[in-house]
């Protein structure tokens, strides 16, 4: 089981590390006069040449980029506009574009740029003013981030021919459940997906089977379709905190799959805990309106090989307190180190 959660550790902690706060991109410590092929505005450091830092400039331009790079920083600027030719040198060589807190919009990107970059591996454009995806025909591209913007739809197709992306960040958006629908088809190896804060009346549809996070936390969401988590076989953390579930909009053991080791379905409207499979790890239903403790929503069968793998419960902010446990419950909780009521 370890070489599994292994990988989740990372990805959670990655992904955690921005859920909910900008994305701070600090570049490397810049020594030394730049390279001679440098723009003037910006710095190309000769013991990474292939590096531009064009980042907290106040420019409002993105500057032409020299041929050889292929990283490209450009967060934390008054940048609204993208113009053609920019990228002509390195069309088929930038790796990285780092577009955070700028005040870039769909109408001020001239055609014959992002739309030329074939090599791109991660696109960062958070804080900034897109009220629809702008996706680079490269192939090679892993990770996605517009989080902070203003998009209201995401055309199906626009990541069909991705194959190598592994991780969407489109938080913090006007997406609507019928504005995604199908946007998430293509890729393959897509192993995380961030729709928080969005306007989801339901988790979004047609995810891959790769998906390993899903977080859709803040936002409408009222139901989890029967099936759902049966077309994810991959996935180990599923949370789904400030919404409007009910006990009626969760089938009986949607959530009892083999794969998940977290679970957040806090600050919803429950009654009543779910059914979960023995293997999750973390379950998080605090700010529920859960009336009474039931173990066997979390332990069917109790014996020495059969048991809930618990670790972490939070009931705190429900109408269940301490007492509203069974005795049998140690026995079915005995890896728990902790059930916080209050």
């Amino acid at each position: 089981m370890l070489p599994l959660r292994l990988p989740l550790l990372f990805l959670l902690v990655s992904v955690a590390l921005c859920q909910y706060d900008d994305y701070d991109y600090q570049p490397a410590s810049r020594h030394g006069p730049s390279g001679p092929n440098c723009h003037q505005e910006c710095d190309c450091p000769f013991n990474f040449p292939t590096a531009m830092y064009c980042d907290s400039r106040k420019l409002k331009f993105v500057p032409v980029v020299p041929t050889g790079i292929k990283y490209l920083y450009l967060q934390n600027n008054l940048i609204e506009e993208i113009k053609a030719g920019v990228f002509d040198n390195v069309t088929d060589t930038l790796r990285w574009l780092i577009l955070d807190n700028n005040q870039i919009t769909n109408a001020k990107i001239e055609k014959g740029t992002i739309d030329k970059l074939s090599a791109l591996e991660k696109l960062f454009f958070s804080n900034n003013n897109l009220t629809e995806p702008v996706i680079p025909p490269s192939k090679s591209l892993d990770e996605l981030k517009i989080m902070h913007n203003q998009l209201s739809k995401f055309p199906s197709g626009l990541l069909s021919d991705k194959e190598n992306l592994t991780s969407v960040n489109v938080q913090n958006n006007q997406l609507t459940s019928d504005a995604i629908g199908g946007a998430f088809k293509g890729p393959k190896k897509m192993l995380s997906l961030d729709v928080s804060h969005n306007k989801l009346k339901k988790l979004p549809a047609g995810v891959p089977g790769s998906l390993e996070i899903l977080y859709a936390d803040y936002n409408e969401i009222d139901i989890v379709g029967a099936g759902y988590l049966g077309k994810l076989p991959l996935l180990q953390s599923l949370r789904i905190s400030h919404n409007k579930l009910v006990d009626s909009g969760i089938p009986a053991g949607v959530f009892n799959v083999t794969s998940l080791v977290e679970l957040d379905l806090s600050f919803n409207q429950l009654k009543s805990i779910p059914e979960i499979n023995e293997n999750l790890e973390q379950l998080y239903l605090q700010a529920n309106k859960i009336e009474k403790f039931e173990l066997t929503s979390l332990c069917k069968y109790v014996s020495t090989t059969s048991f809930s793998h618990l670790k972490h419960l939070r009931l705190d902010g429900n109408m269940v307190t301490h007492s509203s446990m069974p005795p049998e419950s140690s026995n079915c909780l005995r890896v728990a180190s902790d059930v916080i009521f209050e």
